[in-house]
């Protein structure tokens, strides 16, 4: 959310002091991101300590607060951000239409601005093997969705394909949108019919699935100095197989993480690269760029969408067809299967 929400900072405080006996001195807004469904703050406290809010509304469900805890409380993953507790043992707390969940703030900043040390690649890789490999307590593996491959964000897409033929009235920028569709309509179409095409194949496989945090790009990796890092924003908690998570791994996400150098580093962390099946790896990866384009034609659309975030929204989408992007990699991936 790049605008702020409805809730003024001494309400934010107030809150804070009653959900979690924090004197806050400060609650900063923070423009992070396209998703306008979640708002972030800094929160300064009387005794000096920073903290970091997110604010969440809709889809919310108790296991992304849940999972990161145990997974870094129960297996000690430090990697992973987990929230902190109110005064009444909880790790979320719904408010002003939102749900609340308050973390440590981290000295850091993210994978798109910051590059990795050697050091930080290999320990992603330890992370996330960690966490692939961690059988959660049946009582949260119920409340997790699975891999279904499913059609829904396949068929999203070709119901604003459907509308776009047919004529769309709106703003300047909803015509700069559909000036750069129009342009890449033959290739959006190609890479709605190859992720539907994998996905058939897949459906056969029975690939093991696993806990995956789903969104695992630079944005979402928080860099430190002395090589520290933070896996952060878990509201994709999926079991499914590997390949989900690994997919971001030089998947051009953002035009980074694309070099081989690097690749190796981080499987020097996770473990043999052999094992990656390379199938899934494409479908992800243009399962991510089809799901991408649902949620920028539904912003686009959104007459409860800031002009800030639809126009973060189009660049967004614009940058995908990049040298180096997020489909110059699908193209090459499924070219080398095929």
């Amino acid at each position: 959310m790049l605008t702020p929400p409805d809730i003024a900072p001494d309400a934010v405080q107030a809150r804070l002091a009653e959900t979690y006996g924090l004197q806050a001195t400060r609650a900063e807004f923070l423009p992070l991101g396209a998703d306008v469904d979640s708002a972030a703050f800094r929160i300064e406290a009387s005794d000096g300590r920073a903290y970091f809010l997110k604010l969440r509304r809709g889809g919310f469900t108790p296991a992304v607060v849940d999972v990161p805890a145990v997974l870094h409380h129960t297996y000690d993953i430090d990697a992973v951000m987990a929230p902190l507790l109110t005064r009444t043992q909880r790790l979320s707390v719904q408010d002003h239409g939102f749900d609340w969940a308050l973390y440590p703030f981290f000295d850091g900043t993210d994978g798109f601005t910051r590059t990795p040390t050697d050091r930080q690649w290999t320990l992603l890789g330890t992370a996330l093997n960690a966490i692939h490999r961690t059988e959660l307590p049946e009582s949260l593996r119920a409340g997790l969705p699975r891999e279904s491959y499913s059609h829904h964000w396949r068929e999203g897409v070709r119901c604003y394909q459907r509308r776009f033929i047919n004529g769309v009235a709106g703003d300047d920028l909803v015509k700069r949108f559909l000036a750069f569709w129009e342009a890449h309509d033959e290739e959006i179409d190609s890479i709605v019919y190859r992720s539907e095409q994998l996905a058939s194949i897949l459906l056969e496989k029975s690939l093991r699935q696993v806990l995956c945090h789903a969104d695992l790009h630079a944005g979402n990796v928080l860099l430190g100095d002395d090589d520290r890092l933070r896996i952060v924003d878990w509201d994709t908690l999926i079991l499914a197989p590997k390949e989900r998570d690994l997919m971001f791994i030089g998947g051009g996400v953002g035009g980074v993480w694309n070099q081989p150098r690097e690749e190796a580093l981080f499987f020097q962390g996770y473990g043999t690269k052999e094992a990656v099946d390379t199938l899934a790896l494409a479908y992800y990866r243009h399962e991510r760029i089809v799901r991408d384009l649902l949620e920028f034609c539904d912003q686009m659309f959104d007459p409860q969408a800031s002009r800030e975030d639809r126009e973060e929204g189009l660049r967004q989408m614009a940058s995908q067809f990049d040298p180096g992007n997020v489909v110059a990699v699908a193209h090459r991936d499924y070219d080398a299967i095929t």
